[in-house]
């Protein structure tokens, strides 16, 4: 009987020798870091906003057929929005919100301007009366200032690009010009065409 539990004894000690390593960790043995946790995914643009690349179903590279079948067509056909609108012109869709514009070239949607009263906001949440200096402190470096072209200081242009192209067909920025009391007059968003300072010019 002794000798069957020694021999039980010694098969359990062998059994408890050969266990895999992990069962075996030491208890002072680190913790196993744990998964970094997944990211956040990036928050969708509302459709309601300015963005460089346009607004709400309006979208820069978009016909003038596709504009219209978003927003409709020109709400004011007899206005002139350009010398030569087969090339450049602007207009108001029929079913855009108040005091928006877009701009065309060559019959393709360039940028979309917002003027005078509008409450649409940009991407940022900044509109017109708003404040240079606030536009400024949110874009720090990115902000690119230049003298306007027609009144004086305070008044200015900031603008703000989204790619490292400013000119070519995939440029893609917001324009805020800035009036003489220090407030945003007018907010373009789209390509190259935001830094016309002219309507079409």
């Amino acid at each position: 009987m002794i000798r069957r539990l020694l021999l039980t004894a010694a098969v359990l000690s062998v059994a408890a020798c050969n266990a895999p390593e992990s069962a075996q960790a030491p208890a002072d043995a680190p913790a196993p870091t744990p998964p970094p946790a997944a990211e956040a995914p990036a928050q969708p643009v509302p459709d309601n906003v300015l963005t460089a690349n346009g607004f709400g179903p309006l979208r820069v590279g978009m016909t003038t057929a596709e504009i219209e079948a978003a927003l409709g067509p020109d709400a004011n056909p007899n206005a002139v929005g350009g010398a030569d609108p087969a090339s450049c012109d602007m207009f108001r869709p029929s079913r855009a919100p108040e005091n928006m514009l877009v701009m065309t070239n060559d019959g393709v949607l360039a940028s979309v301007w917002l003027t005078r009263t509008s409450t649409i906001e940009t991407d940022r949440g900044f509109k017109i009366g708003d404040e240079a200096s606030a536009i400024k402190a949110a874009y720090g470096a990115a902000a690119v200032v230049v003298p306007h072209k027609y009144e004086s200081a305070p008044a200015e242009y900031i603008t703000v690009w989204a790619t490292s192209e400013r000119t070519g067909p995939a440029a893609r920025g917001i324009k805020y010009e800035i009036g003489m009391d220090g407030k945003v007059k007018s907010i373009a968003g789209g390509g190259a065409s935001i830094e016309y300072v002219e309507g079409c010019a």
